[in-house]
């Protein structure tokens, strides 16, 4: 991992933001993703250094194809405002709760 991805997992492994969980280096069809919220299909990939435009646009529209949301940050997004991009991520795993149907209750319909 780099350091961004390590201080990005600091923030977000152990449920601790939000309560939501994340995994790390997901596979998503031919792609491995820097981070995934499953159960809100919420994806955060970390660009550096190694950042190709147009590979980059591609996966990201075969991964909103298939549902997702993808948040796109510089690692140095990360080590100059870790409280920024936590922010922005919170906002979007609270838009996607409140876009997707709750689930029945057992024993309702």
């Amino acid at each position: 991992m780099t350091q961004a991805e390590r201080a990005l997992w600091a923030l977000v492994r152990n449920r601790q933001l939000e309560g939501f969980k994340f995994r790390r280096q997901a596979t998503i069809g031919p792609f491995v993703v820097d981070f995934l919220c499953v159960e809100t299909g919420l994806v955060i990939e970390l660009d550096g250094g190694q950042h190709e435009e147009a590979r980059d646009r591609s996966r990201t529209e075969y991964l909103e194809a298939r549902g997702l949301t993808v948040l796109r940050f510089w690692n140095h997004d990360v080590a100059d405002n870790l409280e920024g991009v936590a922010d922005t991520i919170r906002a979007a795993l609270k838009k996607k709760t409140l876009t997707q149907p709750s689930p029945a209750k057992a024993g309702e319909g």
